[in-house]
């Protein structure tokens, strides 16, 4: 999954369209970015998340429209990357963050610490856990967060 987005021409102009007209303002960009979640893109994402190949488990949880009990089944997905996925998804409900924060992989714990979304008694958790790359994720995160808070 990138993170660069490369817009065609076409989409340039239709954005361009959107953004001038004063009635969508600063939401023109959300519109031109947010198709409409649709019943079959969930079930699509259902399909997805059963899907033999980790891969595809792997891109339905990474997606913010997954429904919630997908995510409760990736969580508890045999193969690694596809809970470390789920981990990573900043839309992954709090109460399967908590139980990530209990996996048995030091990477899905190490993204759960890192996840902007985690319960603070998750966090407390993490911070002391048996794994020092995970306490140290935590430490970093709090170091963080304690510094913006300080420079608002």
């Amino acid at each position: 999954m990138s993170c660069i987005r490369f817009n065609t021409p076409a989409q340039m102009r239709q954005l361009d369209t959107l953004m001038s007209q004063p009635a969508l303002g600063a939401e023109a960009v959300a519109a031109f970015l947010s198709p409409e979640v649709t019943e079959s893109k969930l079930a699509r994402l259902r399909r997805m998340a059963e899907d033999r190949n980790p891969k595809i488990r792997e891109s339905a949880a990474l997606h913010k429209h997954t429904p919630v009990e997908c995510f409760r089944a990736l969580a508890a997905d045999r193969v690694e990357s596809v809970r470390v996925c789920v981990a990573r998804n900043e839309a992954t409900p709090c109460d399967v963050l908590r139980d990530l924060a209990k996996d048995k992989s030091a990477a899905v714990r190490s993204w759960v610490a890192v996840n902007f979304f985690v319960p603070d008694d998750a966090m407390k958790l993490l911070a002391e856990d048996s794994d020092e790359a995970v306490r140290s994720l935590v430490a970093w995160k709090t170091k963080i967060q304690t510094e913006n808070l300080l420079s608002r």
